[in-house]
């Protein structure tokens, strides 16, 4: 997992890696609202409404593999990239999460199945933290360029002398092109 700036983890749920001896752990997680406020402001989103996440962690073969598949659930508040309104989304995604206890060795020598594509992260813990695990995949789960239902770009604007975007793109004629609107700003 990657560290965090400062140290702090806003939403954390530990799991003692000594417990996947005795198989699997299935674990169903629930951010606190202060958990929640504390993610949105990580995150850069107007608010978090509800975030939870199930995992189930499991070491294969007992080796240094362990494997988290899950599934993040979330309620979020965002700014619409284009309107700049604020709206609300929800957001749910499936993944795979892959981790090593061997420590760190030459690129490429960690042992991955094939029905894993990614490598593994080493630990350097005896424990996973399955909160900020469900954290990170919320973060890449969310849409960078969010728009709130039915805005487009259609009838954008792009400054003054322009046309609308979806008219024009060729750029034949003067003021029909985003560039024009700098050169138009270049000029006076």
């Amino acid at each position: 997992m990657t560290a965090i700036p400062g140290g702090t983890v806003e939403f954390s749920r530990k799991l003692r890696l000594d417990r996947l001896a005795a198989g699997d752990v299935e674990a169903d997680l629930t951010a606190t609202q202060a958990e929640n406020a504390a993610l949105a402001e990580r995150f850069g989103l107007l608010g978090i409404e509800a975030l939870s996440g199930h995992l189930r962690v499991r070491r294969p073969a007992g080796g240094p593999l362990i494997r988290v598949e899950g599934h993040v659930t979330a309620d979020v508040r965002q700014t619409c990239v284009v309107s700049l309104e604020p709206f609300a989304a929800h957001v749910e995604d499936d993944f795979v999460q892959l981790y090593t206890l061997e420590p760190d060795r030459e690129e490429g020598e960690v042992f991955v199945s094939p029905e894993d594509e990614d490598t593994p992260e080493p630990l350097d813990a005896d424990f996973l933290d399955l909160g900020e695990i469900v954290a990170e995949q919320l973060a890449l789960a969310l849409d960078p360029y969010p728009r709130k239902p039915g805005v487009s770009f259609e009838g954008a604007s792009f400054g003054p002398g322009t046309k609308d975007a979806g008219e024009g793109v060729g750029g034949d004629e003067e003021g029909d092109t985003p560039f024009a609107a700098l050169k138009h700003l270049k000029n006076g």
